[in-house]
């Protein structure tokens, strides 16, 4: 058995999607906070999330030629520490310019642990010869349910957004000191070039990507703010939807691999971006708190499998080092997640936040009407 099968590699992998996934999550029930503490509207949140987008984007960049010389270890850590020192800070900034630095900073923490655990994945994956990727994604669904879950408990509670993410720091920082030592030292280490355009099927897969990341972005930045604004929920019951959301996510990822080995990835791909689409218009036509949350759930039903499949292209193809594929997808597919609900805001600020969020859907069609070309080539 190599160092990359072995069982305690696989939990630190695990533990490191779910560090990502808890410390991003435990940001969406602040997003609110944050837009009254600061009195901002639609627009100027959306600068500020483009903070978030522009400093994980730099970090991917940097991360994929790092990751491939040096391996993932070292930045797995620092991303996941980087998560939790920050957070508190995301709660204290006083003043737009605070925050947004703040999350420049949150950002980088965040764009360096995501592609790096992504290469990880893919190394222990190819040890294992066994599917494995939808369950280290499902991880990142799991933190994300716990995350948004424990914060909004926590501020149901009246601990206060500042207390609240500090128990949340904590519980990342103790996760990370259980996954540093079962790391692997050197995961896709690249003796060939540091840096290669995207290209080929890997252009097309980034492109899935960005769209299919970029749904979830807008159901953690603003899924809370279309439920509150069409008077469904309160202000502090906003995070409910996200939680189905992410718990519907688990779910269906959990159970990924044995979809996809039964129906294939075609199959997958268009049935799941259908759904998503139905999802999408179940939430924006919602009479009430109950149908809004059962389009939570098809969203995160419909979607939950759609990126473990492109990443497993990703690792199939060959017009690219597998690496550095990985990171051209990861960064692509996260700037959807952390860029894209940037512009959801100015959409938002021009149109409204529902026609907004029908422009998502159409997005997402684009995953279906794709679905046949890519498959034919992965």
């Amino acid at each position: 058995m190599t160092s990359a099968d072995r069982p305690a590699t696989r939990l630190a992998t695990r533990l490191s999607f779910l560090v990502a996934g808890f410390g991003l999550a435990c940001w969406a029930p602040l997003v609110p906070f944050a837009k009254e503490r600061l009195a901002v509207d639609d627009a100027v949140l959306g600068l500020l999330l483009l903070s978030l987008g522009i400093g994980s984007v730099l970090a991917m960049l940097a991360t994929g030629i790092l990751s491939a010389r040096y391996g993932t270890k070292p930045i797995i850590i620092a991303g996941g520490i980087g998560l939790a020192l920050i957070l508190p800070l995301l709660v204290v900034a006083g003043t737009p310019l605070a925050l947004a630095l703040t999350l420049l900073a949150f950002g980088a923490a965040l764009g360096s642990i995501d592609v790096a655990m992504n290469i990880h994945a893919v190394e222990v994956e190819r040890a294992a010869s066994e599917p494995l990727m939808s369950g280290f994604h499902a991880l990142f669904s799991i933190g994300g349910f716990a995350g948004s879950a424990v914060m909004t408990a926590l501020l149901s509670l009246h601990l206060g957004p500042l207390g609240s993410a500090l128990i949340c720091s904590v519980l990342m920082l103790i996760a990370m000191a259980m996954a540093a030592p079962r790391l692997l030292r050197r995961a896709q280490p690249q003796e060939g070039p540091l840096f290669v355009l995207p290209h080929g099927i890997v252009l097309l897969l980034a492109l899935l990507a960005a769209v299919t990341f970029l749904i979830e972005g807008a159901m953690l930045d603003w899924g809370a703010l279309l439920v509150i604004g069409a008077g469904l929920v309160s202000e502090a019951r906003g995070g409910i939807g996200y939680i189905v959301f992410s718990i519907a996510m688990t779910t269906g990822r959990l159970g990924g691999d044995a979809v996809v080995a039964r129906i294939g990835d075609r199959a997958t791909l268009i049935g799941g971006s259908l759904l998503a689409v139905a999802g999408l218009a179940v939430l924006l036509l919602a009479p009430s708190a109950a149908v809004a949350i059962a389009g939570f759930l098809l969203i995160g039903l419909g979607a939950s499998n759609l990126v473990p499949v492109l990443f497993r292209g990703a690792a199939r193809q060959t017009a690219m080092p597998t690496g550095l594929a990985v990171a051209s997808i990861t960064t692509a597919g996260y700037a959807g997640v952390l860029v894209g609900p940037a512009g959801i805001g100015f959409v938002a600020h021009a149109v409204g936040l529902p026609a907004a969020f029908w422009m998502l859907a159409a997005l997402m069609c684009v995953v279906t009407l794709s679905a046949r070309a890519v498959t034919r080539k992965i």
